[in-house]
């Protein structure tokens, strides 16, 4: 089957394309053994803290790679982190430019835990330092931008957020061409909108409106109703129309896992299916995500891995 590349996904691919042709150089890591350990525990210890659907993904991996990915998930936590609970833009701004220098260093810093398990990992596993500018970038955009003219606005901003994080984790897990890439980026878009479908009701307390523009508009909805909370048919049409995009991209993304390392493959299909199981939540719930958080509970997450396991073994491009 022939993969589908839409008009909105072209600026995206140039972008994951570019950190492969940049510098390549591994940072260098001069710690003991110990302080390797005790920091790649740290970052253990905030992916389960904060992610718990990743922290059941990653624990799919083997030892290495498992380690990797929560250094990474660690990593753009603490980067998400700066921008949600630092007190003014410009506090944001200079924390954010002062970890991009920690975790940008040629020299892996051994008093930051979280750099130190992030650098060992990106050397450990040749990611591409392009990736997590990007991300960096990607975040700072909540510093400068609240509102999303249109849908190729809002994949833009996901791309910077959460394609990079499947860029990076698919060096983790390994990938035999880069025929992988535009699957990576389907995914990560399909995360972030499940996020945002997810989180209406909080991003807007803190300011942000992810949903375009003009497709609120398409539906006669608006920022009031947003405020209001209001779940009627308009806003229930809106969300169907929301749910079954997202959808596609799954759909669309899901033929990519065939492309990763074997050992990576169950890893990256539970992330991606017990994700996916948040917008059947939101549709159980009649759209109403301003009452309650949409999520899924440990045993249906437990429930579906027997059949992931069995759809990531069998899935092909």
């Amino acid at each position: 089957m022939t993969l589908q590349i839409q008009s909105w996904e072209y600026r995206l691919l140039d972008w994951a394309h570019k950190p492969l042709s940049e510098d390549k150089a591994r940072v260098t890591v001069q710690a003991e053994s110990s302080e390797l350990h005790a920091a790649y525990a740290v970052c253990a210890d905030l992916t389960r803290l904060h992610s718990r659907t990743f922290y059941i993904a990653s624990g799919l991996l083997p030892t290495e790679k498992r380690s990797a990915a929560r250094a990474l998930y660690a990593f753009c936590r603490i980067t998400d982190n700066i921008i949600d609970d630092a007190p003014d833009s410009k506090t944001r701004l200079t924390q954010l430019e002062a970890w991009r220098r920690i975790v940008m260093s040629p020299i892996a810093p051994t008093n930051q835990p979280v750099a130190l398990a992030w650098a060992e990992a990106r050397s450990r596993f040749a990611i591409p330092r392009g990736y997590a500018q990007q991300l960096i970038e990607g975040v700072a955009r909540d510093l400068v931008q609240t509102r999303y003219a249109n849908f190729d606005q809002l994949a833009e901003y996901a791309y910077g957020v959460a394609s990079t994080v499947g860029l990076m984790a698919m060096h983790i897990t390994g990938y035999s061409s880069d025929r992988a890439i535009p699957y990576a980026v389907k995914l990560g878009v399909a995360l972030q909108l499940t996020n945002i479908l997810r989180d209406v009701a909080e991003d807007y307390r803190n300011g942000r409106l992810y949903l375009p523009q003009d497709e609120l508009s398409a539906y006669n909805l608006s920022e009031r109703d947003i405020e209001d909370g209001v779940v009627d048919d308009r806003w229930r049409a809106f969300m169907r129309f929301q749910v079954e995009r997202t959808r596609r991209l799954y759909d669309e993304a899901q033929p990519g896992i065939a492309l990763l390392d074997a050992d990576g493959r169950f890893a990256i299909a539970a992330a991606s299916t017990l994700y996916r199981a948040i917008l059947d939540d939101i549709e159980a719930h009649d759209y109403n995500v301003f009452l309650r958080r949409a999520h899924l509970s440990l045993g249906g997450k437990l429930r579906r891995l027997p059949a992931i396991w069995w759809m990531s073994r069998s899935v092909s491009v």
